[in-house]
């Protein structure tokens, strides 16, 4: 039997293709578990020290614990890349559904909704609700519009697809066009079939190439020739 395969492909707004891969409920709990210990080790040291001060220690140790609880996770997830650092020990983030980075409104949402998933005990609500979602995702998550996913190491970057025969430009290149040409070349496997076709019919008008096709053909002779390739 072939192992589930969860991973999602999603389109960016620059016309890149991601494929994100959803976190589960138990990789997702043993995060929650290192942030919880860290918490509430953080909250002990502050406690051992504010009961020095009495009724005042106690209060501000009543406002402290109001911050971790609430804010915590905000913040990391915030100004830091969609982790928590327990998230970042399981190589877990915080992203929205398209890919791009959580903001401030979407992670106080998902956070502030971690009451409605504790119910009616020990996040058995948000649980049940990640079981049935083929992305893993609590009520917070739908809500806010956001996911938990692995954080992939980037692969290498590939070397240009490059045509076999180079093409010397007929006209001067300024060193902006020449810039866009080999960007096009080097980054068109990671663009959709769609956004690379648009770009290259921007890039090729000079050079009279109407279809897509052709202009791709073109491009990639021109950074080739560019390149200095034999």
């Amino acid at each position: 039997m072939l192992p589930l395969d969860t991973r999602q492909a999603v389109e960016t707004p620059e016309g890149i293709d991601l494929i994100l891969r959803p976190a589960g409920l138990v990789v997702r709990a043993i995060a929650f578990s290192i942030d919880l210990l860290i918490r509430g080790a953080l909250l002990i040291g502050l406690y051992f020290l504010l009961a020095a001060l009495g009724e005042f220690g106690m209060g501000l140790g009543a406002l402290l614990l109001f911050l971790l609880n609430w804010w915590y996770t905000v913040l990391f997830e915030v100004l830091n890349q969609g982790r928590t650092p327990g998230k970042q020990w399981m190589k877990l983030a915080v992203v929205m559904e398209d890919g791009t980075a959580v903001g401030w409104s979407a992670s106080l949402i998902r956070n502030l909704l971690r009451v409605v998933d504790l119910l009616p005990l020990g996040y058995c609500l948000g649980a049940l609700c990640c079981l049935y979602q083929p992305s893993f995702r609590r009520l917070g998550d739908l809500a806010a519009g956001s996911m938990v996913v692995y954080q992939d190491q980037p692969p290498s970057p590939a070397p240009p697809k490059l045509a076999a025969v180079p093409l010397l430009p007929t006209f001067t290149l300024t060193l902006a066009d020449q810039r866009a040409i080999l960007g096009f070349a080097e980054r068109q496997e990671q663009l959709s079939r769609a956004r690379a076709d648009e770009l290259a019919i921007i890039l090729a008008e000079p050079l009279g190439v109407s279809s897509a096709s052709l202009a791709r053909t073109r491009l990639d002779s021109l950074a080739q020739g560019l390149l200095g390739r034999t």
